[in-house]
């Protein structure tokens, strides 16, 4: 029988070169929610993606985030995610963005 836990994972400040938020070791992670919020005074762009076999798989390319403003990129849905894959953020600007993902994984 399948084994269900609640994770949560957070990035402060997301870099401009790619911040990994997690990496499944083994099993598999459902993620229910990934929240990215413009944390600077200016508007910013961000992109978010899964690495699988070395190729990225965009969920969201350059979509901007407006002053005080957050972008929920998976809601109401689940990107499930394998052993090996990852999950990274990246910003237009260094320090202007943080990242949440809530999930279950599945062991």
């Amino acid at each position: 029988m399948a084994t269900y836990t609640n994770v949560s994972y957070a990035v402060k400040n997301v870099s401009t070169s790619g911040s990994s938020v997690t990496t499944v070791s083994s099993g598999t992670l459902a993620v229910t929610s990934l929240v990215l919020s413009n944390t600077s005074t200016s508007p910013i762009t961000v992109n978010a993606y899964i690495t699988r076999s070395a190729v990225n798989y965009y969920l969201v390319y350059t979509a901007t985030i407006p002053v005080g403003g957050s972008l929920e990129v998976i809601q109401g849905n689940r990107v499930m995610l394998q052993a090996s894959d990852a999950l990274y953020v990246l910003a237009s600007a260094a320090s202007s963005c943080d990242a949440w993902v809530s999930g279950l994984t599945v062991v």
